[in-house]
């Protein structure tokens, strides 16, 4: 049998059951009609459920015969704006300032097969640079943004008037092993929300 893939935009609520499943069934909630388009999923999280609710998420599902098949995945997690005080004294580039205060920002998930990204609001940028340590001083003028959900960040070096984004290791030395993966902020952003972002690594 034909196992079909859909899609689902769902609330903090709605993936708390989910997740008290196991992932493998759908609360007795209302909640959106699953839809063949992630798109679709994606435009409804962002313009009606973090709106309403703070956050809203895409989920992805394959069912054989109107039953659930294999888990339920949490394939995106949009955030609503961060409030401006988070942004004072930081120095960060106007365009991450705008992305991160918009209606609805990609906090983390897979931009496409392939990649995943984890975004950081200032907060977390400035609890990970203290959990870094001495290798944030290794790094001078470090802002990390976002990472692949393992040791690798994504950074900017704020001494440049426009920095580009750059990959950088816990482990790593300096800036001299850092790996430029877009030519600045606004690119970044540009090609996560075309989907066709993707980390280049040493």
């Amino acid at each position: 049998m034909d196992h079909v893939e859909l899609w689902r935009p769902v609330g903090q609520a709605g993936l708390d059951l989910v997740a008290a499943s196991g992932w493998r069934a759908w609360p007795a909630l209302p909640l959106h009609d699953p839809m063949r388009s992630r798109s679709e999923a994606t435009t409804i999280a962002r313009q009606q459920l973090v709106p309403a609710g703070g956050v809203g998420y895409v989920t992805r599902f394959r069912v054989c015969d109107d039953h659930v098949v294999g888990a339920i995945e949490n394939v995106a997690e949009y955030r609503g704006p961060v409030p401006d005080e988070q942004f004072d004294g930081l120095g960060l580039p106007e365009a991450w300032r705008t992305y991160l205060r918009g209606e609805s920002w990609l906090r983390r998930g897979w931009v496409n097969d392939e990649t995943y990204v984890h975004l950081y609001s200032p907060v977390e940028m400035l609890e990970l640079q203290d959990a870094w340590g001495e290798a944030t001083a290794l790094h001078p003028g470090i802002a990390i943004i976002g990472g692949d959900g393992g040791r690798e960040q994504l950074a900017l070096d704020l001494r440049e008037a426009e920095p580009s984004v750059r990959l950088v290791d816990i482990a790593s030395g300096g800036w001299e092993g850092a790996v430029t993966q877009a030519g600045d902020v606004r690119e970044l952003i540009e090609r996560i929300e075309a989907g066709d972002f993707a980390f280049t690594y040493m």
